[in-house]
């Protein structure tokens, strides 16, 4: 019965990709605007191997004055994570909650620390509800079925 027991553990974290850009440098420095600052986030889950996922939690920051670009960061943060015998309810849970709950604060200083490296002050990312992310992005699912399922045969 004991290899039916839920299991849970943390693999590895690692920084899978990151890349700072500033295609306006120098020029773009000499500004005095205040720049508009964007950030978009995705988290993503894939099986590695049997009972082994990924999780990729994503950040792209990208900072403008008017049209153009003062800098562009993106980063890519994951965990391999070890995950059995769980119900499929569970499961997305674990991987679209509990698992970015994890690598998202590696992600966070990651990328405060490349756009400080880059000479810039440094950038926080806020907080993330990923509970709420999660059932957003289940409410939105099941609203894009709901339509296709309602059509007659």
């Amino acid at each position: 019965m004991a290899d039916q027991d839920p299991v849970f553990q943390i693999q590895r974290i690692y920084l899978k990709e990151s890349s700072l850009e500033q295609p306006n440098s120098p020029a773009i420095l000499l500004e005095q605007e205040a720049p508009t600052v964007d950030i978009q986030l995705g988290v993503e889950g894939s099986p590695v191997a049997d009972g082994i996922f990924e999780v990729t939690v994503t950040a792209t920051v990208h900072t403008k004055i008017k049209d153009k670009t003062v800098f562009l960061v993106e980063a890519k943060q994951a965990g391999i994570f070890e995950i059995r015998n769980l119900d499929e309810e569970q499961m997305g849970q674990i991987m679209g909650i509990a698992c970015p709950q994890i690598v998202y604060p590696y992600l966070r200083g990651n990328v405060a620390d490349l756009v400080q490296r880059g000479g810039f002050p440094p950038v926080h990312l806020t907080e993330i509800n990923f509970q709420a992310m999660f059932e957003q992005q289940r409410a939105q699912a099941a609203a894009a079925a709901a339509p296709a399922e309602s059509l007659p045969q």
